[in-house]
């Protein structure tokens, strides 16, 4: 769950409200509906959801999701599982009274363990999580591609080879949105050849 809460705090960190909470809620799904765990993450993707209908201008549904976080966050206390929730009920309170309240005033930063994450902070394992995620989250991108990408990535790491370009390209992938584009380009050129590499080996046998 760390891994999952990490990247989507990061995410929704740089900006992509929409697309934060697909890292949260594969681990929502596998949770007791009852359990504190599966109420704080739900919280959280009603929150990123709210902020995204409030962007969005549909004030409806932004209080009413702003008013459905508020009641799943409801006696977790100021931090659980390290997450700073007090920037964050307040940011919902305001906006279940007044969603036009997001056009004008800056948006909370999620903290975590004292850090406002960003995609940078993530870790290797967290940072393919984020890339899955965005690669999901936007049409320019094939996701099979990404997948190839971090599998042949972890493949690198297991035999000691971190220089990899795979590495390289699945970090820059997650991690750079100014040069995401030019990053998946050159992750998807590495992909081919070396998926036209692997099936001419195969074909020797």
């Amino acid at each position: 769950m760390r891994g999952s809460l990490r990247a989507g705090i990061a995410i929704y960190n740089a900006g992509e409200h929409h697309a934060a909470h697909d890292a949260w809620e594969e681990v929502w799904l596998d949770l007791d509906r009852e359990s504190d765990d599966a109420r704080f993450l739900q919280g959280l993707i009603q929150f990123t959801a709210a902020v995204y209908h409030a962007r969005r201008r549909n004030w409806e549904g932004a209080t009413g999701l702003a008013e459905s976080a508020l009641g799943y966050l409801d006696g977790l206390g100021d931090r659980p599982r390290g997450v700073d929730l007090r920037a964050v009920r307040e940011a919902l309170s305001v906006l279940a009274r007044d969603p036009e309240w997001i056009e004008r005033s800056p948006l909370p930063t999620l903290v975590h363990e004292g850090e406002p994450l960003s995609l940078s902070d993530l870790d290797f394992a967290e940072s393919t999580i984020a890339a899955g995620v965005i690669a999901e989250e936007y049409e320019a991108y094939d996701e099979t591609v990404v997948e190839r990408g971090v599998e042949y990535a972890e493949r690198a790491l297991e035999s000691g080879h971190e220089t990899s370009p795979f590495v390289t390209l699945v970090l820059d992938f997650a991690r750079e949105p100014v040069h995401r584009s030019l990053v998946y380009d050159r992750l998807e050129g590495h992909v081919s050849r070396r998926l036209a590499e692997d099936e001419d080996v195969s074909g020797l046998f």
